[in-house]
């Protein structure tokens, strides 16, 4: 550091003296949006650096620059542009010199000399260039004052020196009004979730050996929806489990639903299932009378298969009682569009009655102002009350519009009173002990129960499920005008349930359509979302909008870069970088649930089997 300033050092690294760099160029691009391969940032800079060997290990892709920008005042405030960079790579003047025409001997000659010029820290040879682009944020220094982020771009002085921001500022910048948010205090970073809540660990001076915590605010990740989106290998599920660990642990008055269509979350989540403080239940498709019909109904990793443990860690679960089925109802009752079809058909069969008609017309202006009054959709069913009120006032309508007693029009009136049936069966039903219905789960999602895994394997069931469910605790959560709990349903394998609707029909599309509605009027009521998938092409791109936080991993396919680019707006320079990502490894960005709105940052995360395995290994002892 002594080369740099005192006074910057509380804020900028310069690797003890071996980044030397300035700002060679800026070059405006016009901003270019394509629906296969992303947008583009309308600036690219490029940075020169001297060369040192050493720095070539420092350096690493998302690295914060900064660089005096022309909002610079003469006395007072100092304004730095942030720039990110998306590559880096040394040069070397002879090799650039060399050309395809020049004489065999004298090109391989310049390349064999240049191996031992890597070697050295000859400046007057080599350099190393960098290629950055603009975050839209200004870092302001004021005498005597903390730093602060102004967002928007300013245009950085070309030939000025560039710094790199240190790694202390960027703890501050992503972390500190996170950790306010926690109310949580990082004097020591832990990768046990029980000890500490960060997510994983900063990429950015890895290489020198420094962890950085990153930190999100859970509430605002639950509140406002949050993707993970990841090839097949890419740690999706394991990064998801983390997540929901960490909001179980750290977030009281949250509760997550799991729409588990690959049936992976009750091993993922075992250790959180056996919590005696944590109110849980597994709900698979089918009854689980031993721990061989729980284990065989779980999708476990490969190292775990023929793990000795993991029956034992089923058993657990099972001894506490977290284990229950599905139980289909066996009568449905009507929705009230079909309930009002049934009285259209009879108005046409009756036309040359306008009594008959008039008093059927009653009973819809009954049935729609009941609707209006409890907020009941076409689509919902009928319940007990309406009923009742369709009893109570028969009698009346009856007398009022003078129906024939020998008319076949009159038995269907007196036979509404058998529509009782199906609630008397329903709650005969529900009065079992075993098994539960979807009235029963919701029962469940409203009462204690913090966590609640479907591991359904079935697509129309599960789909149907996630209708049911997401239709009925929006409109109930919206006659109640209530927030909290907070409840976040996770839709692991999204393309089973988020289809773009112009490209399904049927239960695909109205499942689709359930999300998507969810997702956009859920977050006034408390209601939050989590998409994760591999493929994100054929998505609801109205559900994908609705997402604030989005973390991004290995997509090799173009055209689903191209969807994360154009949809949240990031630059597909920085979203190829994810190609070259290892497992575990993520490109996290948000709106609302990191210090920093919008900037992408590359993060490692915790891994969730480390848990598993403490979990599993004190099993056994």
């Amino acid at each position: 550091m002594k080369d740099l300033e005192e006074k910057l050092k509380r804020y900028f690294t310069d690797f003890d003296g071996k980044f030397k760099a300035r700002l060679s160029r800026v070059v405006p691009s016009a901003t270019v949006v394509d629906e296969r391969l992303g947008t583009s940032s309308p600036y690219v800079c490029r940075v020169k650096a001297e060369y040192n060997r050493d720095l070539l290990r420092l350096l690493d892709d998302g690295m914060l620059l900064a660089v005096r920008n022309f909002r610079t005042k003469e006395r007072g405030e100092t304004r730095y542009t942030l720039i990110e960079v998306v590559r880096f790579w040394p040069e070397h003047f002879g090799l650039r010199g060399l050309r395809d025409y020049q004489y065999y001997p004298l090109q391989f000659e310049v390349i064999e000399r240049s191996v031992g010029d890597w070697e050295t820290n000859d400046k007057s040879t080599m350099m190393v260039q960098l290629t950055a682009i603009p975050i839209n944020y200004d870092l302001v220094l004021k005498p005597g004052e903390d730093p602060s982020f102004d967002r928007g771009f300013s245009y950085p002085v070309v030939g000025d020196q560039v710094f790199v921001l240190s790694k202390e500022m960027i703890k501050d910048m992503y972390n500190k009004a996170v950790l306010e948010a926690l109310g949580f205090e990082s004097k020591e970073t832990f990768e046990n979730p029980w000890k500490d809540p960060r997510l994983g660990t900063i990429k950015m001076f890895e290489a020198a050996g420094e962890d950085i915590p990153i930190y999100v605010d859970y509430d605002s990740l639950v509140r406002y929806h949050f993707g993970v989106f990841a090839f097949t290998g890419g740690g999706k599920s394991n990064l998801v489990s983390n997540i929901l660990r960490r909001i179980l642990i750290h977030i009281k008055d949250t509760k997550i639903v799991i729409f588990d269509i690959s049936c992976e979350y009750p091993f993922l989540l075992m250790d959180m299932f056996t919590q005696p403080n944590i109110p849980s239940k597994i709900i698979l498709e089918s009854r689980a009378e031993k721990v061989e019909d729980l284990y065989n109904s779980v999708v476990k990793p490969k190292r775990y298969e023929a793990d000795p443990r993991v029956p034992e860690g089923f058993k657990k679960i099972l001894d506490l009682g977290r284990v229950s089925y599905l139980r289909r109802a066996r009568i449905t009752p009507p929705s009230f569009s079909e309930f009002l079809g049934t009285v259209a058909t009879l108005k046409s069969a009756n036309a040359k009655n306008p009594n008959y008609v008039e008093a059927l017309e009653e009973v819809e202006r009954l049935t729609l102002d009941y609707m209006q009054a409890r907020g009941f959709l076409e689509d919902d069913e009928i319940d007990r009350d309406f009923v009742q009120k369709l009893v109570d006032a028969i009698p009346k309508i009856l007398e009022d519009f003078k129906i024939h007693p020998m008319s076949a029009l009159l038995g269907w009136f007196e036979s509404r009173s058998k529509m009782f049936r199906y609630f008397d069966r329903k709650e005969e039903e529900e009065g079992l002990d075993e098994g539960y219905t979807p009235e029963m789960i919701q029962d469940l999602i409203e009462g204690d129960v913090r966590l609640i895994c479907l591991s359904i394997s079935d697509p129309p069931t599960i789909k149907q499920l996630v209708m049911d469910l997401t239709e009925n605790i929006l409109r109930q959560r919206k006659g109640e005008f209530k927030v909290k709990p907070y409840v976040l349903f996770v839709w692991d394998e999204a393309q089973e349930f988020v289809a773009s609707p112009s490209e399904v029909s049927g239960v695909d599309r109205h499942c689709s359509e359930a999300v998507e509605r969810l997702l956009r009027q859920g977050r006034k009521y408390g209601l939050g979302g989590c998409i994760a998938t591999q493929r994100i092409a054929h998505l609801n791109t109205s559900a994908l909008q609705q997402l604030h936080t989005y973390f991004v991993s290995t997509l090799p396919r173009p055209y689903d870069r191209g969807v994360v680019s154009n949809t949240f707006m990031i630059d597909k320079n920085i979203l190829e970088k994810t190609l070259e990502f290892a497992p575990g490894e993520w490109l996290l960005s948000s709106y609302i649930a990191t210090g920093m709105e919008n900037v992408p940052i590359f993060i490692r995360a915790d891994n969730a089997e480390n848990e598993l395995e403490k979990f599993l290994s004190k099993i056994m002892r």
